[in-house]
């Protein structure tokens, strides 16, 4: 069985930094797809950054040049490194977990909540 859990979130200053941990277990992490998605109150969730397989990795927009997705094989855990953080980027973050085609379910961390305010 699958498991994902996530850490990390919690309260910072507007511009201050926070790093989500997602662990995961039951799957052979490094064929999966990563990726962190976020959810503010009376929004629909969206992506915030992917890593592949072969590690190479994707964020949004709205986070390029302050966020950073990484992965620790070794862990079986992916990253999301975030700095410059914004008020806006008060959300739930969720980890998710995609497997290759025919692999099998996606997966879906707890989420944990990060609020920036002052």
């Amino acid at each position: 069985q699958v498991q994902l859990v996530e850490s990390g979130g919690g309260l910072v200053q507007p511009g201050g930094s926070l790093k989500l941990s997602c662990a995961a277990s039951g799957t052979i992490f490094s064929v999966n797809t990563m990726g962190w998605f976020r959810q503010a109150p009376g929004k629909q969730r969206e992506l915030v950054a992917v890593i592949n397989s072969s590690g190479e990795t994707n964020v949004a927009e709205s986070v390029k040049g302050r966020f950073t997705i990484s992965r620790d094989i070794a862990k079986s855990t992916v990253y999301l490194q975030m700095n410059s953080l914004k008020p806006e980027d008060t959300a739930v973050y969720y980890c998710n977990l995609t497997p290759p085609p025919c692999w099998g379910a996606v997966y879906w961390g707890q989420g944990t909540q990060v609020t920036v305010s002052s």
